[in-house]
């Protein structure tokens, strides 16, 4: 398989910014056997049979994008300078991983100052991120951090505006929980109170799992050899409660339908010999064409980039030549592409 396998031409007028009002009026594809049909995604209610369990992933982003102002002193007195922080990840020690735009101007032992209640020291800096102590921890860091931080949006969304408040709502789920997340579960997105209550009114049921999804889910695959591309790491959970209700819905004859490409991968990731394990971890699965789904019965999903893993993922589901119909169909008939697009649904 060759990366040029997975392209294919996308309009950039395709691009949301904005999602869908209310979230679960969005289109919805749903892709079952060779057949096609152009639904929205309050009609999961009908689609859905009583038994199915949807998997949905809790993770909840944090506003990890940052303006700061650098203070440095120099033999000449202060230095001050603008700089732009983007969270990565939590370490183990307390401190944070973080991406710095410039990056080349800063320097391990600089203050950098956030807001009156929150800033940082530059413990270390490496030749693409930096490792930052924060003043505050805990429940206040989580305060002062939602006072000065904005939501992380993807590349292709934050290239065409900036984040502002609506986004704090608009790239969180209805069910986020755990925080830890720099960048939104997508399809879940789509999902609000009236249709999960018409789902469990329909006899659908859900378990919740927890992937904090990393800022590599937005890294491109510069490999043409796509075998060799290396994934990057993602904490996640799943909990004993989680892994014996999914596999009480296998045994009982039910679908196991994730919702989203995260909540597949760490499902995956935990199963061994057809059953679900209770698991805690990071995962780094990379799921391209031959892989053997143990758990994964169908998937919604939103509209992924080009020759992205998440591409290769959804071919590896259904088939590359039937998502490239699928997606084909998709831009013929205006659908919305990525993180605020429209959904799909693919059914092997």
């Amino acid at each position: 398989m060759k990366l040029s396998d997975f392209d294919f031409h996308l309009p950039e007028e395709l691009i949301a910014t904005r999602p869908a009002k209310p979230r679960s009026s969005a289109r919805l594809l749903l892709a079952e056997g060779e057949a096609i049909r152009d639904l929205v995604v309050t009609d999961l209610a009908q689609i859905f049979r009583p038994g199915d369990r949807l998997v949905l992933n809790n993770t909840r982003v944090i506003p990890a994008r940052l303006a700061g102002q650098r203070h440095r002193m120099t033999g000449q007195g202060a230095v001050t300078a603008k700089v732009q922080i983007t969270l990565l990840e939590p370490r183990a020690d307390g401190g944070w991983r973080a991406l710095a735009k410039p990056l080349r101007k800063v320097e391990p032992g600089e203050e950098i100052v956030f807001s009156d209640r929150l800033s940082a020291t530059v413990a270390a800096k490496t030749e693409t991120d930096l490792d930052l102590r924060f003043n505050l921890a805990g429940d206040d860091f989580d305060a002062a951090l939602a006072e000065a931080g904005q939501m992380p949006l993807p590349p292709y969304i934050a290239a065409k505006r900036a984040p502002d408040a609506q986004d704090h709502d608009d790239y969180q789920t209805v069910f986020a929980r755990h925080s830890g997340a720099v960048a939104a579960p997508t399809a879940s997105l789509h999902f609000d109170a009236p249709l999960l209550e018409a789902l469990r009114a329909k006899g659908v049921q859900f378990t919740e799992v927890t992937l904090h999804v990393g800022a590599g889910t937005f890294l491109p695959v510069k490999v043409e050899d796509v075998a060799t591309h290396r994934m990057h790491a993602e904490w996640g959970e799943v909990t004993a409660d989680a892994a014996a209700a999914i596999n009480a819905t296998k045994a009982a004859g039910g679908r196991v339908i994730p919702v989203g490409t995260t909540a597949l991968r760490l499902i995956e990731s935990a199963a061994r010999d057809g059953q679900l394990q209770e698991w805690r971890g990071t995962t780094d699965i990379f799921i391209y064409p031959g892989f053997r789904f143990q758990i994964t019965d169908a998937l919604m999903t939103n509209f992924h980039l080009p020759k992205s893993t998440l591409l290769m993922l959804v071919s590896a589901l259904i088939g590359r030549d039937r998502v490239l119909r699928v997606y084909d169909h998709a831009i013929r008939h205006g659908y919305r592409f990525f993180s605020y697009g429209d959904a799909s649904l693919l059914i092997p």
